[in-house]
């Protein structure tokens, strides 16, 4: 261990050099790798951290980067999956410390190999099912995990441990009805991800040293433009009846099940992502050349985006596809059939 490079960590007295061995012990996956994300990571990488794996389905664009710091223009330009955009800079950041990114849409076939090793879940989705998945397998493997919320100029956070606090499905039991607020509708200040993402790297740091007695009990909530901060005790807010954490029937490890391909709505993003059961390896080189003489062709070693039909089709190497340009199921699933089959 580097002791000069953490030196000021170590000198504050809750971590100490004893905390910081251990930190260096632990392996922490991060969910989502966009505003939230990128901030828990860099946090997370410079503090020494000793694995970091980072899960994200998307790559940058120019609207992400004035909230999420790891990402230049560069990587907007060249079309950059987010994970592997930050995993280069997180590694030059802390060559000590394992970055892992993983492009990949968390879902319940592939939950269990990227979230089940790991000693700390951190969110920075912006996804209800996906928290419910988290929860899932938070659950099934005594894994604590940190909830992290933020739109407009409003956040919040929340510590959940298995068998002590309650789940995330006793405090929501139902996703909001409807699409809700995201981003794309109502905006985000980059300050409030800074600050909400800052405290989720915080508890995570007091989890994995151990130090569990100045975790917060709280689901805080704040609103950084209207200078409002609200402290939600949840110590006795259990469901006896939960369907998660007292009934383990967990439900987002089964959704899906029996379909070919799952079609589902980006909040807020006016795309639809479609995701094959049973990814298959996809060779990009010979998917760009089918498609270059039908429409406009960008391709990197990542994924291919097609533009045709006034919509860009965005095909991953993993089979998974972006409808780009709708938010209607039907056209996604027309252009699906007309463009990839079945």
């Amino acid at each position: 261990m580097d002791s000069t490079r953490y030196s000021r960590q170590m000198l504050f007295g809750p971590i100490g050099p004893a905390g910081q061995s251990m930190l260096a012990q632990k392996k922490v996956a991060i969910v989502g790798m966009g505003a939230l994300g990128t901030v828990l990571a860099n946090h997370l990488v410079r503090a020494g951290v000793g694995h970091v794996r980072m899960i994200d389905r998307d790559f940058v664009e120019a609207s992400n980067l004035q909230r999420q710091m790891l990402y230049d223009e560069a990587d907007a330009q060249g079309h950059i999956p987010k994970a592997v955009a930050a995993a280069a800079k997180l590694q030059a950041v802390n060559s000590s410390v394992k970055v892992e990114g993983i492009i990949a849409d968390l879902h319940a076939g592939n939950a269990q190999t990227l979230l089940a090793d790991s000693d700390l879940i951190l969110d920075g989705t912006d996804n209800f099912q996906v928290r419910y998945l988290i929860n899932d397998i938070a659950i099934q493997h005594d894994i604590p995990w940190v909830y992290g919320g933020a739109v407009h100029s409003r956040g919040m956070f929340a510590v959940i441990r298995p068998g002590i606090t309650p789940c995330f499905r006793c405090l929501f039991p139902h996703a909001p009805a409807g699409r809700g607020e995201t981003c794309d509708t109502v905006g985000i200040i980059g300050p409030l991800v800074s600050i909400i993402a800052s405290y989720q790297a915080t508890e995570g740091i007091k989890l994995l040293i151990g130090d569990f007695d100045h975790l917060n009990p709280y689901l805080e909530q704040v609103d950084v433009w209207q200078n409002d901060h609200d402290q939600l005790p949840i110590a006795k807010g259990r469901n006896p009846d939960c369907p998660a954490c007292v009934r383990r029937e967990f439900q987002s490890l089964t959704a899906g099940e029996g379909a070919a391909e799952e079609f589902a709505v980006l909040c807020g993003r006016d795309t639809v992502q479609i995701r094959p059961i049973h990814p298959a390896s996809i060779d990009l080189d010979k998917l760009a050349k089918r498609f270059s003489p039908i429409g406009e062709v960008e391709h990197n070693r990542f994924l291919v985006r097609f533009h045709a039909d006034d919509y860009t089709i965005v095909f991953f190497q993993d089979g998974r596809v972006l409808v780009q340009g709708t938010d209607d199921l039907s056209i996604a699933r027309t252009l699906y059939a007309k463009y990839v089959g079945h």
